[in-house]
């Protein structure tokens, strides 16, 4: 296959799946395994190509980060109270991502690890909606509003279970949603501080594996990154959209569905090689 075709098709799972509550590091990775090049090779590339994810997020939501930047300014409660609830949401992954880099660097070449996080994943995205009731989602049309109402203890522990998405296969949106949901916070709110709470992890997540490993990228290599994060932003512009109109309608047991099926395809897949 291509060079070329392979970073189109990691940037499509990448924008694919980054704000879905299906693992795109897990996805990324049995991509690559499935095509039949080394994951260990790819996994800087693949790590390196989320900037254009994040970038969607703030395309999207330009003039939430705009009122919110010019209310820090003011010191606008809401804006503080929103930053407040990103920034301590976004402190235990820092904290277990400096410490546990190299366990978590050995997970990322383990496409097993992957699969069994997919079902494990997909079976308590299940339970938390048939058991965690999440409520209407307010009649609050401003995204920081509605991140800003959540409390400081739920935003600890959001950020506690954001921490679970370092096993590859988990999902970092996933996580995030559905610690939210399982909080007894409404749907809409949920994914709107997972895709908020993204921003600074991904951004600080790719900033910290191109220092460990920049010496690892290869000539070339540069240009790839471009362009995978190219795609992976178109595709998460739409993707964002498309989702949360979906959750609102049918909530998050698709998902769960998709990921059991997934991860036990992937183990057969895995055992017959």
């Amino acid at each position: 296959m291509p060079i070329l075709l392979l970073i189109v098709i990691l940037g499509i799972v990448e924008g694919l799946t980054e704000y879905l509550p299906v693992s795109s590091t897990g996805h990324l990775i049995l991509a690559t395994e499935l095509l039949g090049f080394d994951a260990e090779r790819w996994a800087l590339f693949n790590v390196a190509i989320q900037p254009g994810a994040i970038l969607a997020i703030v395309v999207l939501y330009w003039r939430t980060f705009r009122d919110v930047l010019v209310g820090l300014w003011r010191r606008d409660r809401t804006a503080w109270t929103f930053t407040r609830n990103l920034l301590i949401a976004f402190f235990p992954a820092v904290v277990l991502g400096v410490a546990l880099g190299d366990q978590i660097d050995a997970l990322l070449e383990n496409a097993t690890v992957v699969a069994w996080a997919l079902i494990v994943g997909g079976i308590a995205i299940i339970l938390i909606e048939r058991v965690g009731h999440p409520k209407p989602s307010p009649k609050v049309e401003r995204p920081d509003q509605m991140v800003a109402a959540v409390s400081l203890k739920q935003s600890i522990l959001i950020g506690l279970a954001q921490c679970l998405a370092m096993v590859p296969g988990v999902s970092r949106s996933g996580a995030t949603i559905m610690g939210a949901v399982a909080l007894g916070i409404d749907r809409k709110t949920a994914a709107d501080f997972s895709f908020f709470l993204a921003v600074p992890t991904l951004a600080g997540a790719t900033a910290l594996q191109l220092a460990k490993h920049y010496d690892q990228l290869e000539a070339g290599m540069t240009g790839h990154i471009l362009i995978g994060a190219a795609v992976s932003f178109v595709v998460a512009i739409v993707v964002v959209k498309a989702f949360v109109a979906f959750i609102q309608r049918h909530g998050f047991t698709p998902f769960g569905w998709y990921r059991i099926i997934a991860g036990a395809a992937a183990l057969v897949w895995l055992a017959m090689r």
